[in-house]
């Protein structure tokens, strides 16, 4: 019987006892398109990845504002969804293509393209609270453009297995946090803050049935929309405003007030929830109107802060013991991190950089081991735990 010659050449790729999968992620923050080159050996418990490259292709801000007007709306102009769809592609498709000439590597070097794509809206139940609809949740992107314009097997739209299994479609850090940095006798707390923050807790008996990962709330995603929004800058680097202000106690409490906090883990939020909008009306309910914008960000800081706190002493209790491994744009956030600390003593706080894997390319490499693991693995028995299906994720997309 005769066999596809790209079906055949993806039977050989997936066979070879070393792979090399490009992991891409572009997340809420839109700041740009995380590139990670990543060696890949063997594939579950054995799984070896080595991070060979690294880079952030930068947006252009004509890029980034046409992402924006469609990011986390409820009304959108439709037409230009689907022309986004197509032109993200194009342009992660231009920026691979950018990253392997300037690092020596020939398009035809590559394995595997594993692409997150660019969330556009998170509505799990919990939000959009309709009875007659499922969780739900849309990544654009599309693979097949990616695989044309690279000549690179794709794997893309990686949160709809999950869906379909009976997830939320988030946080996926589970499942590459599991194979990649579990470590028999430590409990560890691998915590990503990111536009959202979320954390996987990996326990020290290695039992696949205990672990979970869950979103906790906002990371960077409201202090980055502030900044943008009054002070013209992406984010607050070295949280140089919040610094110079201090957090508003009325305004931290009425921020805390939101049932999402109060859901069981595992679960799932995005900017749908917390946005300005949501910190417009906390103000008004605490009459906080005033305030100095440095307050605001100060108490925003703070408020990032408190949910992680309270996500992790949920787990481990009031005097919660772990490490705890910090990724994502926020643990470049000084104020952020020493609030962490403070309120966490017994805690020990590192990064992914202690575990070999450069903390800011840690969800791009998550999604080539997530890749790796449906060519070439097995689904992970995590038993029957809510929100952490046993699949394999990821739509393949050939070149021709």
């Amino acid at each position: 019987m005769n066999m596809n010659r790209q079906i055949q050449k993806l039977y050989s790729k997936a066979g070879k006892s070393e792979r090399l999968i490009i992991g891409l992620m572009s997340g809420t923050s839109m700041d740009g398109l995380d590139i990670a080159l990543c060696s890949v050996k063997k594939s579950g418990a054995e799984t070896d990845v080595r991070l060979l490259k690294f880079k952030t292709g930068d947006y252009t801000a004509d890029f980034r504002a046409k992402i924006k007007a469609i990011f986390s709306k409820k009304e959108v102009d439709l037409q230009l969804v689907c022309l986004m769809n197509e032109h993200i592609a194009n342009v992660h498709a231009q920026l691979i293509n950018e990253a392997l000439k300037e690092w020596g590597y020939k398009n035809g070097d590559i394995d595997f393209i594993a692409s997150h794509g660019q969330t556009i809206f998170h509505a799990p139940k919990s939000l959009h609270q309709l009875a007659d609809y499922p969780n739900g949740t849309l990544q654009i992107g599309d693979g097949d453009h990616i695989a044309v314009k690279t000549g690179i097997i794709t794997l893309s739209d990686f949160r709809q297995k999950h869906l379909a299994a009976g997830g939320e479609g988030a946080p996926l850090a589970v499942y590459g946090d599991y194979l990649m940095f579990s470590e028999a006798g430590e409990n560890r707390v691998m915590l990503n803050i990111g536009g959202i923050a979320n954390f996987t807790y990996l326990p020290a008996n290695m039992e696949a049935s205990e672990v979970f990962s869950t979103d906790v709330g906002p990371g960077n995603t409201l202090m980055d929309q502030y900044m943008q929004k009054y002070f013209n800058r992406f984010y607050d680097k070295d949280a140089a405003v919040a610094l110079n202000g201090h957090s508003n106690s009325k305004l931290l409490s009425a921020l805390l007030e939101c049932d999402f906090f109060d859901l069981d883990f595992p679960k799932t939020t995005g900017p749908e929830l917390f946005n300005l909008e949501y910190l417009t009306k906390a103000q008004e309910k605490s009459s906080t109107t005033n305030l100095s914008k440095e307050e605001v960000m100060a108490t925003l800081c703070h408020f990032s802060a408190e949910t992680i706190v309270h996500a992790i002493k949920r787990c481990f209790g009031d005097e919660a013991k772990a490490q705890v491994f910090m990724s994502g744009g926020g643990m470049h956030n000084p104020l952020l991190v020493q609030l962490l600390r403070t309120r966490l003593p017994l805690c020990r706080f590192l990064t992914t950089d202690d575990l070999n894997i450069n903390p800011d390319a840690k969800e791009a490499v998550l999604f080539a081991v997530l890749a790796n693991e449906t060519l070439c693995g097995e689904p992970i028995d995590f038993g029957n735990r809510q929100g952490v299906p046993s699949v394999c994720m990821g739509k393949i997309s050939l070149p021709e």
